[in-house]
């Protein structure tokens, strides 16, 4: 059993070392309890249960502390991708809830499992989730003052759980001062894929992300049976053609880890119940 979650890049207006020890220190803690969360669990159950403590975590730019977009209003999205059933769930552009990644996982249940917009908060609201601002003083105060920090706090957490099972979890609060409807690459495969041979979670610019397919080109890598490794260095060699900016965090089958980033500002942490290591 194996985990490694991610907070985005180092990317806050407020770039202080204590904003950074702060995030390092909350990564560390959110992975320690969904490791143990893990032990009864499934990879999927456990992915979502991680990203849901990042979202309500208003260090992270996704659920609370949601980057506020052109017109003034917070829009999220989020999406999972089972790699026993290779289903994948998403909401995209949600408004006024306080876990996207909940709704995307209750999706999964469902025949339509991408939903946007009006749509995803009428499924939120028809399933008894509850109104909920995800806005604080910090994220109102930069876009009042104009402050663009890009947005680089997208969160996720990819798992191997007891039974070889694989998931990815991603969730995303935007860029900030982006077009009203502006898609990220949170909520498609190129931002989060998984199937049975490995699993991949995405942050960054979300432009470059899709524009280079990173998360699916990883995971067909390795399943077509190059080395994880390999496949990330192919994989962000391609991003560097487009001087894209992204990072990701993957598992493979066998349990290897591997994270890459293009600039090295990305936070994320590990754990496999023996060695814990928070990267920056």
């Amino acid at each position: 059993m194996k985990l490694i979650i991610h907070g985005g890049f180092f990317s806050e207006s407020s770039q202080t070392h204590n904003t950074k020890t702060a995030k390092q220190n909350s990564l560390k803690n959110i992975a320690q309890r969904s490791f143990e969360y893990l032990q009864n669990h499934t990879a999927e159950e456990t992915a979502v249960f991680a990203v849901s403590l990042l979202e309500d975590d208003e260090l992270f730019n996704a659920g609370k502390g949601s980057q506020i977009q052109r017109d003034g209003k917070i829009r999220m999205s989020a999406s999972l991708m089972s790699g026993e059933t290779q289903k994948f769930s998403g909401v995209i552009n949600i408004q006024q809830v306080k876990n996207p990644i909940l709704i995307a996982a209750s999706l999964m249940q469902e025949d339509d499992r991408v939903l946007g917009g009006e749509g995803a908060k009428k499924y939120a609201a028809d399933h008894g989730v509850e109104d909920f601002s995800p806005e604080i003083p910090q994220r109102r105060t930069e876009y009042e003052e104009k402050i663009k920090n890009g947005g680089l706090g997208t969160v996720g957490c990819v798992v191997l759980d007891s039974k070889g099972r694989l998931a990815a979890a991603t969730s995303t609060g935007g860029k900030g001062f982006e077009l009203v409807g502006r898609i990220s690459d949170s909520a498609t495969v190129a931002g989060n894929y998984a199937n049975k041979a490995c699993a991949v979670s995405c942050t960054g610019v979300g432009e470059d992300i899709v524009s280079n397919a990173t998360a699916a080109k990883i995971v067909t890598r390795v399943t077509d049976g190059m080395d994880i490794s390999r496949a990330f260095e192919k994989t962000f060699a391609e991003l560097k053609e487009i001087d894209g900016f992204a990072g990701a965090i993957g598992i493979d089958a066998a349990g290897n880890f591997y994270h890459k980033d293009s600039h090295p500002t990305m936070v994320f942490a590990s754990f496999d119940g023996q060695h814990f290591d928070v990267f920056e």
